[in-house]
């Protein structure tokens, strides 16, 4: 499934807006649990000591993969995050901004569930819309640019923005940030070979 015509501009819109209510320049990491607090959604994990013993043993000893996060609605308004806390902080970051995504794009939902393959709706579209975003504001556009202008590795944008490499690699890749450096180089070096 493709995103519908103009999302992506839009994603890119909207996670700009948001860094700037956060006051985060858009080459810097964004906290997706500041953008939680931010926008009145509280963050849980499966440490709370109410939890029964044996399904948060399940969740997060025998079977972490099966869940990394679950968006909660509330009755008669608003949402929770139930995060799983043993999985590694950059993609808890990852889950986070994915599930803040959908709060920011007002998706309708039930009980929206995260786990090692991403959310589990039943909705195609909207899950492709909250990828999109999530990505754009972990890893701005205009960000993944630069990081191509500087030469920088999938590693080196991982480290920088404190996410997984498989995030900064597909950020990389999604907007064409290497593809343009490597066009604005080979029209500097045609033009620079031709004056010299």
């Amino acid at each position: 499934m493709t995103l519908r015509r103009g999302f992506k501009k839009e994603a890119r819109a909207l996670a700009l807006e948001v860094r700037e209510e956060l006051g985060v320049e858009v080459f810097a990491p964004l906290d997706p649990w500041a953008l939680a607090e931010l926008y009145g959604i509280e963050v849980h994990d499966l440490s709370n000591p109410i939890l029964p013993r044996d399904s948060v043993r399940y969740l997060t000893e025998e079977r972490p993969h099966v869940f990394s996060a679950a968006l909660v609605p509330l009755d008669p308004s608003g949402a929770v995050i139930i995060e799983n806390h043993v999985h590694p902080l950059r993609r808890r970051r990852s889950t986070i901004a994915h599930e803040m995504a959908h709060v920011l794009l007002e998706h309708p939902f039930g009980p929206t569930l995260t786990d090692e393959n991403g959310c589990r709706s039943a909705v195609a579209g909207i899950e492709e819309e909250a990828t999109e975003l999530s990505g754009e504001l972990l890893i701005p556009t205009d960000a993944a640019r630069i990081a191509a202008f500087k030469g920088w590795s999938d590693h080196s944008v991982a480290n920088h923005f404190r996410v997984s490499v498989r995030m900064a690699t597909w950020r990389m890749n999604m907007s064409g940030a290497r593809r343009i450096a490597a066009r604005a180089r080979g029209k500097w070096e045609a033009g620079y070979a031709t004056s010299a």
